[in-house]
């Protein structure tokens, strides 16, 4: 049962922050609602007991993709304006909502079943052991981190004003 209300919590605050991401005009504040709805689904999985996705949820979109989102952001000039308005704003809306549509119609005709025993296994796969144990090959992915952190570094130095 407390799993039940963890699965609901991260999921409205999933869906809020996603929403956030939407429509907020602030590029900055969207940015960080979006690092907000990446852990968020990180959660998910931990409550669905896929551990191994949610390690790689935050390692790859909450440690590197949203570090690279803030990263440009910082480097664009006319942050201050925000996001323009767009034309297309109400067949955007109305097509997002037909996508709606079609999503819960699926949803709620689908006959699922569930199964009302736990997995004997744990989700971890043999994926992992490789990649984080002993003989893996994490040591090459930090060095590989390193050297993009310092490509990006380099970038900076070199685009910086005078």
């Amino acid at each position: 049962m407390p799993l039940d209300v963890a699965f609901w919590l991260l999921a409205v605050v999933g869906v809020a922050a996603a929403l956030a991401v939407v429509m907020l005009r602030d590029v900055f504040r969207a940015a960080l609602s979006l690092v907000l709805c990446f852990i968020t689904v990180a959660g998910l999985y931990i409550t669905l007991s896929a551990d191994f996705l949610a390690a790689v949820q935050i390692l790859v979109y909450v440690g590197a993709i949203s570090i690279l989102l803030i990263l440009g952001i910082m480097l664009t000039r006319d942050i201050q304006h925000g996001n323009p308005a767009n034309k297309l704003r109400i067949p955007a809306v109305a097509a997002a909502l037909v996508f709606l549509g079609t999503v819960c119609f699926a949803v709620f005709n689908t006959p699922w079943q569930i199964s009302a025993v736990a997995p004997l296994e744990p989700t971890t796969t043999e994926l992992a052991g490789k990649l984080f144990g002993e003989n893996g090959y994490i040591l090459s992915v930090e060095i590989a981190a390193v050297l993009l952190l310092a490509a990006i570094l380099g970038a900076i130095v070199l685009v910086r004003e005078k």
